[in-house]
């Protein structure tokens, strides 16, 4: 077992931090082959309309996520074990988590528009249930763990190296893979994609396992169980005004970003004609972004985490609106496009993950009780909610201006695929900006909180 504290129950020993961050390689993993690829495995693989895909998506999102990740937020937080509030969620979902996403990418091909919506739905709610289980339990162990604002950042930063490790491993292998069990064993298209799924669903099961297995969680705060239900609980979530302006924050840079991971295949693609290269470009931008990790944490113990995220969001803007206006044929500027994005996006792996943590305090020091897996089960819907709208607005958007599966595009369709990939979604991302600058939550009233909540706990 790796013991959670030495010393200062603040501080979190460096085994403990890597134990936990070992879970989010295969969670990420799973998800950034999902954002990338998703819908276009279902356009181009599969056959699906992509206007009905992404309907599905979002459907399934609306009617389940509403209530999936705040009821299971809320059930571990009211759980009790002897493994924990959280751990039981990761030990026993893990392996019906990985199972599901290998479902996800086995579907059959040659289905009527009617069988194709239905077979998204019920793989992707299947997926979704578990793969929330497992995460809203996972991602509250964050604000367990330290009351310390830079020790929170450095367990963030900890666990982004693992999940950038799985987000590179998950964006630039999955073609890589597929293409070497198409060509190489001669399977067909659809099998190697579920083979893929296979492989990714096994690893995420392990890691998430080690996690659960192998890490003893002790709370640097005890709290005792909510006595709110889950409705008053959620409601009086929404009261707290500073998680009110982060989640809108983060639903709006969830949509910008979710434009730009899901119309990357389809612009490197078709208006650079730079398929074979798809992965060097992906690798480019998430090998930065990693390396940009400590820098970026440096970066949010000084100026804050508000500020950080800021001018990440900016950095990356400007350098993704040059794609709008690259020219159709092969552009080796793309490279360096990718380099200056991962700088400006490694705010997005940082900042907003050790933000929410002191946004419980604050409503810990208004209400008297902490709810951790309530605020992460709000986060995790508003982000699964924001990824499939945009996931939907891509597919109806390709299919307004008249995108054709597997070939060469006509102009409208290029000018569709740009404005997707570029100009919407850093219109959005510049949007969250000023929002940022307004964020009330700094090192310094974070500092007097955790002051005032220790004085109520002694007493």
């Amino acid at each position: 077992m790796a013991a959670a504290h030495s010393g200062n129950q603040n501080k979190i020993s460096t085994l403990t931090k890597n134990c936990f961050g070992m879970a989010d390689f295969g969670v990420s993993a799973m998800v950034s082959s999902m954002q990338f690829y998703m819908l276009i495995y279902y356009t181009d693989v599969v056959k699906i309309d992509p206007g009905i895909a992404g309907t599905a998506m979002l459907v399934g999102k609306l009617t389940w996520d509403m209530v999936n990740d705040v009821l299971c937020g809320y059930i571990t937080d009211r759980t009790r074990s002897r493994w924990g509030r959280r751990r039981p969620f990761l030990i026993f979902c893990a392996l019906p988590l990985g199972a599901s996403f290998w479902l996800l990418f086995s579907l059959p091909t040659g289905m009527s528009n009617v069988s194709a919506f239905f077979a998204v739905i019920g793989s992707f709610l299947l997926y979704d249930t578990f793969m929330t289980m497992v995460s809203t339990a996972y991602y509250s162990m964050t604000a367990e763990l330290t009351l310390d604002y830079n020790e929170r950042t450095s367990l963030t930063s900890v666990r982004m190296v693992y999940n950038s490790v799985g987000y590179i491993f998950g964006a630039a292998v999955t073609t890589v893979l597929v293409s070497m069990l198409r060509s190489g064993m001669g399977l067909p298209d659809r099998t190697a994609w579920s083979m893929v799924g296979l492989l990714f669903g096994f690893l995420c099961m392990i890691t998430v396992l080690v996690t659960g297995l192998t890490v003893t969680m002790k709370p640097a705060v005890e709290p005792a169980p909510t006595s709110l239900t889950p409705l008053r609980a959620i409601l009086g979530t929404l009261k707290n005004k500073p998680f009110m302006l982060y989640a809108g924050i983060q639903a709006l840079v969830s949509i910008a970003f979710t434009f730009i991971t899901t119309m990357l295949p389809y612009f490197v693609k078709y208006q650079l004609l730079m398929e074979n290269q798809q992965y060097l470009i992906m690798m480019a931008l998430l090998l930065t972004l990693t390396i940009f990790l400590i820098p970026c944490r440096t970066l949010a113990n000084k100026a804050g985490k508000n500020r950080a995220y800021a001018i990440g969001l900016s950095l990356a803007s400007a350098a993704v609106i040059l794609c709008f206006f690259m020219p159709n044929g092969a552009n080796n500027i793309m490279f360096g496009v990718a380099v200056v994005a991962g700088i400006g996006f490694s705010s997005q792996w940082i900042c907003p993950h050790s933000m929410i943590p002191d946004v419980i305090e604050y409503a810990e020091l208004e209400t008297g009780e902490r709810r951790e897996g309530v605020y992460y089960g709000l986060n995790a819907m508003i982000s699964k909610i924001s990824n499939a709208l945009s996931i939907m607005l891509c597919g109806w958007g390709l299919k307004f201006f008249g995108y054709a599966e597997g070939q060469a595009q006509t102009a409208r369709s290029l000018l569709g695929i740009r404005l997707m990939f570029s100009l919407l979604p850093v219109l959005i991302m510049l949007i969250s900006v000023p929002m940022l600058l307004k964020y009330p939550i700094t090192r310094e009233s974070h500092a007097r909180v955790v002051a005032e909540l220790a004085k109520r706990r002694s007493s």
